[in-house]
């Protein structure tokens, strides 16, 4: 008899390669508006002394190059008849299945960053306390056919999603 196979398991789909540019992009711009606040703060004030600027600018930058590469490569996605799949996580991998019988909700959602880039996501929301599931940095067009897709199969379903 042969070992049962997990349905908690990784998803196939990926966000798309521009979301690493954005991701990267955005955390450059966070950074800059920290080092720009903490120049401000040594130029301003005796609180802080100005050589803490070159070790802290190297972590920003740091962070811009590694955490953009590192959720492209964890962050995943599959839609199946029966279920959503997600995972995510930096230090600690989250994987979740949402069942279509259990899908209250599908959101398209699109910030002007994401804009920007030609990038939206799509927000599952289920009748689960630990909360909605999220697609990040789908193509504009791949997100609104995944939201309508999801709708369609979520209605398709038995039950009232509680």
């Amino acid at each position: 008899m042969g070992t049962p196979r997990s349905d908690l398991r990784e998803p196939q789909e990926r966000a798309s390669p521009r979301a690493r540019l954005m991701w990267r992009c955005v955390a450059v711009a966070e950074g800059l508006v920290l080092l720009a606040a903490l120049t401000a703060a040594v130029v301003l004030t005796d609180l802080l002394r100005w050589w803490l600027l070159v070790p802290l600018a190297l972590a920003v930058a740091a962070y811009a190059v590694v955490v953009p590469q590192w959720r492209y490569r964890v962050h995943r996605w599959e839609v199946t008849d029966t279920a959503v799949y997600t995972q995510t996580g930096w230090w600690v991998r989250e994987r979740r299945i949402a069942p279509m019988s259990r899908i209250q909700t599908v959101e398209h959602t699109q910030g002007p960053v994401d804009r920007l880039f030609g990038l939206a996501s799509v927000r599952v929301t289920t009748a689960s306390a630990a909360g909605a599931l999220l697609i990040e940095g789908l193509p504009d067009d791949r997100a609104r056919s995944l939201a309508e897709e999801l709708t369609r199969k979520a209605d398709a379903v038995e039950g009232d999603a509680t």
